[in-house]
């Protein structure tokens, strides 16, 4: 076989085996075909039941490879007319040559028609076959939600990934990666064309949607938001809320067009991926970190802990980077330095990358402002990913949010004050110079000698940040969006936490027209309460909404039983670790994929391989699709 990656491969083995229990290592499911059912007759093979066979074992081979993340040929969008020496080829002649002569004989006559054109027609057909499964299994469980994540680039191209989140059959809230949509219009015609593809293409049907949630940098932040208002507009049910995958604070910043705040979150990625290249790198950083807290020993402790963690994804990612800065830029500086040369020419030009944004007073006016602005929404954002109890609690907190929130907006010239003094006291302390943006002087030339460093950042990053972020929270929890949150005082432990009242009904009347019989909501609601306030001697209560979902007698509860797989498909409830594996398969896969090798079809299957394929299915779409396509005697 040709060259493939092999970065994560035990790791993604491992993860298989993990993720798909009642299932052989390695294997996925696939149903027996006709001819292999009919072996034992004795009988002459037609023409036509030769090539089924051929079609068959090339999906056959074109599956095993997507499931294993070992690409067919040379990269995800190869366009060269012949296969040659490549991977599928390869596996394909070592299927033929264990002995199957009619796949052999079948080959030798369709060789000069074996083309990438060829392959590519089973990766479309392979792909349209794994969606309608998909769509056929959404429709199974009824209500979903749509998830999008940061726009991605493949094969020169934007695209927005996409996920589906629903509960099932057995009660378990799931999620399934749908596939990937062209990101490259704008506007309106960008979010009338992403809609289209999921109704018209996918069949995806939208009516059934009862939230949405989009995780994305500032450069899309509009043509999101676009799409966003857009769905809520044709379907209003699709209430706009917070997606679990990232934390509020992150999510918050992420959203931000702001030079400064961009800056600030770019660099933090790069710190990431810097810091994750080698352990050796990490304990640079350690080492920097007790020079600048040689006298706070505790404290240096507790810092090294937080480095060897995702640190730039917390909740509290801008504090931690404040503590953190003088040490970083430190720690990189010296990498950069590279004086007893243990590090390679790239390790040192990432450094020197890294060390002109944490340099730049832009980057540390930027923040010293996220850092104290988000400290207002930092425990409200823990809670929301925490046990039903915390998520619950933060649904009932939010007015004390936006009240913290709307008192430094009256006050921004006091909170501005204070904030610019930390900044320029940091940057002293590094011998950053204090100065406005080069990128503003040069549009500004006039106006640059009388252009003041703290009004500058008042106007274009204290007072923009703060108002962004009111204006989030009020979209993102709107009342739509709370009242099904509030409803996790149904899980039994919120119940004994709170026994002495009843859950409020005017919460769940906003699934009034989604549950089986509306008009024993009150009496189901009264019974349930009084089932669950009544705890017995050393009784243990459900704590999550997983829990819940799974109680035996929940059946003899409709409404009730309803209303909680409504809130399961809620985008801002984590899921249970065990079931939150598409974007795990989703991370993956965009990580240890090299660039070249990336293809959006081939990760549908690769993120789907535990969905049961019929071969014998495919067959017929592939036949049914191209039925001009030459069957060579």
């Amino acid at each position: 076989m040709t060259s493939q990656p092999q970065n994560g491969n035990n790791k993604r083995t491992k993860e298989m085996t993990k993720d798909n229990e009642t299932e052989s290592k390695g294997r996925k499911k696939i149903k027996k075909s006709q001819v292999e059912t009919a072996k034992e007759d004795v009988h002459t093979v037609t023409e036509e039941e030769e090539y089924k066979e051929y079609l068959k074992s090339s999906f056959e081979v074109l599956l095993l490879l997507a499931e294993q993340s070992i690409p067919p040929t040379g990269s995800g969008d190869n366009k060269q007319d012949s296969l040659g020496s490549s991977n599928f080829q390869a596996l394909f002649e070592y299927h033929m040559n264990c002995g199957d002569d009619i796949l052999k004989k079948r080959y030798d006559v369709n060789k000069e028609c074996y083309s990438s054109t060829h392959l590519n027609q089973l990766i479309e057909v392979c792909e349209k076959c794994i969606r309608s499964k998909l769509v056929e299994e959404v429709k199974q469980n009824g209500f979903f939600s749509i998830l999008t994540d940061d726009a991605v680039k493949i094969s020169e191209e934007w695209y927005l990934p996409v996920f589906v989140r629903f509960v099932d059959q057995s009660n378990c809230q799931r999620e399934r990666f749908f596939g990937f949509l062209s990101f490259e219009e704008h506007g309106e015609t960008l979010a009338e064309k992403l809609l289209s593809e999921m109704t018209d293409k996918w069949g995806l049907d939208m009516e059934q949607c009862r939230g949405q949630a989009h995780s994305f940098s500032g450069t899309h932040f509009s043509k999101i938001k676009t799409f966003a208002t857009m769905l809520i507009k044709r379907y209003p049910m699709a209430v706009l809320t917070l997606r679990s995958t990232r934390p509020l604070n992150v999510s918050l910043a992420s959203s931000m067009a702001l030079p400064g705040v961009q800056l600030v979150m770019s660099t933090f990625k790069k710190i990431e991926s810097f810091f994750s290249q080698s352990p050796l790198l990490v304990l640079e950083l350690e080492h920097a970190i007790s020079i600048f807290y040689s006298d706070k020993e505790e404290k240096a402790t507790e810092l090294k802990k937080i480095c060897h963690t995702g640190w730039t994804r917390r909740h509290d990612a801008f504090e931690m980077g404040v503590e953190l800065l003088e040490a970083l830029l430190l720690c990189v500086d010296s990498v950069h330095d590279n004086e007893d040369m243990r590090w390679s020419d790239q390790v040192t030009h990432d450094a020197l990358e890294i060390s002109k944004a944490l340099a730049d007073f832009e980057f540390v006016m930027a923040l010293v402002v996220l850092k104290n602005t988000m400290t207002l929404t930092r425990a409200f954002g823990k809670n929301l990913q925490g046990k039903a109890t915390d998520t619950h609690f933060a649904a009932v907190s939010l007015k004390a949010v936006l009240h913290s929130l709307k008192e430094v907006s009256d006050n921004i010239d006091v909170y501005h004050e204070f904030w610019n003094d930390e900044a320029v006291n940091l940057a002293a302390a590094m011998e950053i110079p204090v100065k406005v943006p080069h990128s503003f002087l040069r549009k500004h030339q006039s106006e640059s000698g009388s252009t003041q460093s703290e009004s500058y950042y008042k106007d274009h990053l204290s007072v923009p940040v703060v108002n962004h972020i009111i204006k989030e929270m009020n979209e993102l929890f709107c009342e739509d969006h709370l009242k099904p949150l509030r409803c996790l005082s149904l899980v039994p432990s919120v119940i004994e936490q709170h026994k002495s009242t009843e859950p409020e009904e005017d919460n769940i009347q906003v699934f009034k027209n989604d549950i089986p019989n509306a008009g024993s909501l009150s009496a189901e609601l009264h019974c349930w309460w009084v089932k669950w306030s009544k705890k017995g001697k050393g009784e243990t209560l459900p704590s999550s909404l997983h829990e819940t979902l799974q109680l035996a007698d929940v059946k003899f509860f409709p409404n009730m039983l309803a209303v909680l797989r409504l809130i399961g498909i809620l985008p801002t409830l984590a899921l249970e670790d065990r079931y939150n594996v598409a974007y795990k398969r989703f991370q993956m896969y965009m990580e240890n994929m090299p660039d070249t090798f990336k293809s959006k079809s081939l990760a549908l299957l690769n993120m789907n391989y535990d969905i049961e394929y019929d071969l014998d299915s495919m067959v017929d779409v592939y036949m049914k699709t191209y039925p001009d396509r030459e069957v060579v005697s």
